[in-house]
Formats: structure tokens, C-alpha cells, sequence
């Protein structure tokens, strides 16, 4: 028995899984995550290593070829590419394309015990490689917090109280500054005074380095107990740095031929390697790397981007109402002058998309509904525009099983669909008018006008959505990026023929009036198509 067959027989289990699929698919519709651009992976990843004064070519030699032949040992390797300056070596890695988001994690795993291994081979003055591979992230809302006469150690104080309070926010994966300025304490050195004391920069030096150091200092048994050692001496603040001492020595002085022409009365006390201390000879104060090694301006006034990253999969336009809230509640937490301004809203742009799909979605129902209307009757297309209504929520609810999210892509795939969809039941229903017309008993016609064109319908169907097969069969980018636009589709056309077999043969049996065989009466009940046809045989009837 065929499945119209069935669908007919048992007409009240039809029309309630019709109405639970109708609720299922508001249901699933509300439930999709929506997104901007469908996720997608970056094959690049950047290795960084510094190598403060060496020249090119020994950053090429000793450390951008070895961090080349390490990397040359991955399979997955599509290219390397290096650049070597002075002090400093760059080695960008592309993965080859046929390896996606699933497997780029090992690989980069892979790449980073690569360089690991590499690290003793590199010279003992050459820093430890960095690896970046995150290019992918995206980070779907930034925000610019901007304050008239704020220092740039107040922006970064309220700017850290926002992040934390972003953090916690529901679908907020990652919260991360930019444009903070570089904290560094200046030690500012008289030259003169230097040389007069009989210190020599590199003793200062010295003395810095082994200072605020955190080193076991052992532990002492105690009974049943055991304590341990906390050797003192950090540095809390500028002021413990300018009281350090520095000790002076003969060597220092004899090395320094200013301090030998310096009368001895002046230079007595420090020949003898007594104690001085830094604020003796520098002044020391706490402020901001200068010249900044980046900047960030809003609207012409120094800013800090705030940028957060929502969790994968999630609704981002529910995130961005939920961060909305946050950022209403922290406006009236900042000091006056202090404004939090949006630079790029996700879900904006995703509530946009979605918002003209629906646009899109309304418009080619009531199109379907008037042209069928006018052209096959009132009762016609009714029942079409209910196939595509359905299909569409029955699209929905296998999206929503597949982990599709409303997207570029898969927003783009149901309104390339849409005038595909209501094919299948155009054909059915024109069968059973024909059939009807024709005198045939309104059951048979029914089974036999989906039946019959069952399998060709099928076929073309198949064929339609195997036209956008290469997209999702490519291994490059574009096959990633692109997948959803050929199982949107496919799933859109399938249900449509589905729906067409089971639904679209019964409406037609309930809502189509009973035809008898008349020359003079047109089988789709139209008057647009009617009237056409009196005037056409008019016409053919005077030539």
C-alpha cells in the first residue's frame, strides 16, 4: 500500500502529527542557535620566538631552521613560511585544508610538543617560541570604555571590574582587554651622579636582577611539625625599589677614569665599597611604557576595547539581550564621565538576518497564495501555501536534531529552497484536479495523483539537491563554510516531497469541491484562468 494511500486512511493521525509538527517547529525555530557566519576553521598558526641581539642571519641559522625542521615533521603540513629580522624570528605554519575544526586541536597539540622539543637546541640568550593558533575566534561584541580626564591606570581599573562582570554572564565564553597600556617602573639615572658615586650601570643592573626573586629558603622541623622558610625582600611598591642599596667597589672606580679625577675628599667614603642606595643617585616612579607599544582611540579620546567571545552554539542574539541587561546595570556603576559605547553588536546583525528571512519567509507565502489564487482558486492555494508552511517548520525541527544554527548559510539554503518547496504539491494538487475533472472518484484521485508522480518527484527532487553537492563535498575552506547550504536544502526539498505524499492528497480530498465532467468548466475552479481560456478561444475561434 502506498503512503498517500495510508495518509488517507488514517486522516485524523495525519492532521495531528501535522498540527504536533507545526508546534514542534515554532518550538525548534525559538530553540536554534543563531549565529553570523557559520563556524569555520583558520589553518594558520604563528610561531614567535625573540632573539634580542642577533643579527637576521643568525636568527635564521640558529633558531628560524630549527624551528622549521621541528615543524616540517607534522603530516599535516600543507606549508611553512618564515621570516627572520634582527632580534627577532616569525614561522607562519598552514595546515593542508582537508583537516577541519575537529582535527586542527590535536594538530596543534602535535605542533607545540614539536617546538617544545626543540627548545634545547636553541642559543641560551634566545626566548622560549610562542605559538598562536586562535585566529578563529570571534569575538561577537567589543565594547570601547572611553573617560574624559581619566588617567590610563583608571581606565584600566574600571575596565577590569567590567570584564569580570561580563565573565559571568550566561554565554559568555571569553571576556579579554586591548589597548591597555604596559605598567613599568622608571628608574631614572643622573649619569653625572653615577659616575661621581663610582656605580657602573652594569652592577645596577646586576643588583636589580637578583633582587625580588622568589626562591625556596628552606623549612624548619619543629616538634611534629614543619615550617617553611619565606625569605623577605619583594618589592611592593617604588619606594622599597629606590632604598635598595648598591655597593661600590675600587673596581668600579678604577674603571671609571671621571671618578679618578674627582678630588678625594669627594670620593673617600665610596673607595672604601660602603653602601649606597638607588634613590642616592635615580629617582624612581611608576608609570606606562612610553612611546606605548599600541594604542587604542575612540572617537578621538584614548579607549579600552573590551571584547567578548559567547559560547558555541547558543542563541547570540540572547546573549547579546542578556549582556544588554549587564551593561545597563554597570553604566550606572561607572564614575561620571566614564561611558561604555558599543563598537560591534553580533546579535544586531544576526537579528537583522533573521528578521529579513521571516521578512522573506512572509512575502513568498502570501506570493504563493495570491498567484495560486488567482490562477487555480482560492481553495488551491490554501493548500500550498499550508505545504510550504509545514515544510518549513519540519525544516526547522530537523535542524535542530542536526545542530544547524540560523546562519549566512543555512538562512541563505531555505530561501534558495523556498521556491522549490511548493513543487512537489503543485503537481499533486493539479493531478487531483485534473483527475477530478476527468470524473474519477475523489478517493482514487487523490492516491493517484501522489502516487503516480511519487518516484519521478523523487527523482527530481534528488536532483535539485544534488546540485549543490560539490559545496558540501569540497575539502577546502569554502566545503567547511558552505556544508549547511546542501543539507538545509536537502532537508527542505525531502520534507516537501513527504509532506506532498501524505498531506497534500488529503487537503486536497477535504478542501477541493466535487467537479463534474463539463467542457465548460475549468478543473481548477480559477477565474483568472477561465476567463483567460474564453478570451483564448475567442481569439482562435475569429483567426
Amino acid at each position: 500500500m502506498s503512503l498517500p494511500s495510508k495518509a488517507i486512511e488514517n486522516r485524523v493521525l495525519t492532521y495531528f502529527t501535522t498540527s504536533l509538527l507545526i508546534v514542534a517547529g515554532i518550538a525548534a525555530f525559538f530553540s536554534l542557535g543563531q549565529l553570523e557566519d557559520p563556524a569555520f576553521s583558520v589553518k594558520t598558526a604563528i610561531v614567535m620566538t625573540p632573539f634580542p641581539g642577533a643579527s637576521s642571519e643568525e636568527v635564521e641559522l640558529e633558531v628560524t631552521d630549527r624551528i622549521e625542521l621541528a615543524i616540517q615533521e607534522i603530516h599535516e603540513l600543507d606549508y611553512v613560511e618564515s621570516f627572520s629580522r634582527a632580534g627577532f624570528s616569525l614561522v607562519r605554519v598552514e595546515i593542508k585544508q582537508d583537516y577541519w575544526s575537529d582535527r586542527l586541536p590535536q594538530i596543534w597539540d602535535t605542533l607545540r610538543r614539536k617546538i617544545r622539543n626543540t627548545e634545547n637546541m636553541l642559543p641560551p640568550n634566545a626566548g622560549r617560541p610562542e605559538v598562536f593558533d586562535t585566529f578563529s575566534d570571534v569575538y561577537g561584541f567589543q565594547l570601547a570604555l572611553i573617560g574624559e580626564g581619566f588617567s590610563d591606570a583608571e581606565l584600566e581599573k574600571y575596565a577590569k571590574i567590567v570584564k569580570k562582570e561580563l565573565s559571568l554572564t550566561d554565554g559568555v565564553a571569553q571576556v579579554d582587554l586591548w589597548g591597555v597600556q604596559e605598567k613599568v617602573i622608571y628608574i631614572d639615572i643622573s649619569q653625572a651622579q653615577l659616575a661621581q658615586l663610582g656605580v657602573t650601570e652594569t652592577s645596577l643592573l646586576a643588583t636589580l636582577n637578583q633582587q625580588n626573586m622568589t626562591v625556596d629558603g628552606g623549612s624548619v622541623d619543629f616538634q611534629r611539625k614543619r615550617f617553611r622558610i619565606e625569605p623577605t625582600g619583594k618589592f611592593n611598591s617604588p619606594d622599597e625599589i629606590a632604598e635598595l642599596p648598591v655597593r661600590t667597589s675600587l673596581a668600579d672606580i678604577a674603571l671609571n677614569p671621571l671618578v679618578a679625577a674627582l678630588d678625594s675628599g669627594a670620593t673617600n667614603l665610596k673607595r672604601t665599597g660602603e653602601m649606597i642606595r638607588v634613590k642616592d643617585f635615580a629617582k624612581v616612579e611608576r608609570g606606562h611604557l612610553n612611546p606605548p607599544h599600541w594604542m587604542m582611540r575612540y572617537n578621538n579620546h584614548p579607549a579600552i576595547s573590551i571584547s567578548v567571545m559567547p559560547n558555541e552554539g547558543l542563541n547570540v542574539v540572547d546573549v547579546g539581550k542578556s549582556l544588554n541587561q549587564r551593561l545597563a546595570e554597570l553604566q550606572g556603576t561607572l564614575p561620571v564621565g566614564m561611558e561604555l559605547n558599543k563598537m560591534h553588536w553580533q546579535s544586531d546583525v544576526i537579528e537583522d538576518s533573521v528578521n529579513g528571512f521571516l521578512v522573506n519567509f512572509a512575502e513568498a507565502v502570501v506570493i504563493v497564495l495570491f498567484v495560486l489564487t488567482l490562477a487555480m482558486g482560492w481553495r488551491m492555494g490554501v493548500i500550498i501555501g499550508t505545504a510550504l508552511l509545514v515544510t518549513i517548520l519540519a525544516s526547522f525541527i530537523l535542524m535542530s536534531v542536526f545542530g544547524i544554527d540560523l546562519q549566512r548559510m543555512s538562512l541563505g539554503a531555505l530561501i534558495i529552497a523556498l521556491g522549490m518547496m511548493v513543487d512537489n504539491a503543485i503537481v499533486v494538487a493539479d493531478g487531483y484536479a485534473v483527475r477530478l475533472k476527468q470524473g474519477m472518484d475523489r478517493v482514487e484521485a487523490a492516491v493517484e495523483s501522489a502516487s503516480l508522480p511519487a518516484w519521478p518527484l523523487l527523482g527530481a527532487t534528488i536532483i535539485a539537491v544534488m546540485a549543490f553537492y560539490p559545496i558540501f563535498g569540497s575539502v577546502e575552506s569554502a566545503g567547511e563554510y558552505c556544508r549547511t547550504l546542501f543539507t538545509v536544502v536537502g532537508i527542505s526539498l525531502l520534507v516537501s516531497w513527504v509532506i506532498s505524499m501524505t498531506l497534500t492528497p488529503l487537503q486536497c480530498l477535504d478542501m477541493l469541491p466535487l467537479e463534474q465532467n463539463s467542457d465548460n468548466k475549468d478543473p481548477y475552479g480559477g477565474f483568472f484562468f477561465t476567463n483567460f481560456r474564453k478570451l483564448f478561444d475567442k481569439a482562435i475561434h475569429l483567426r
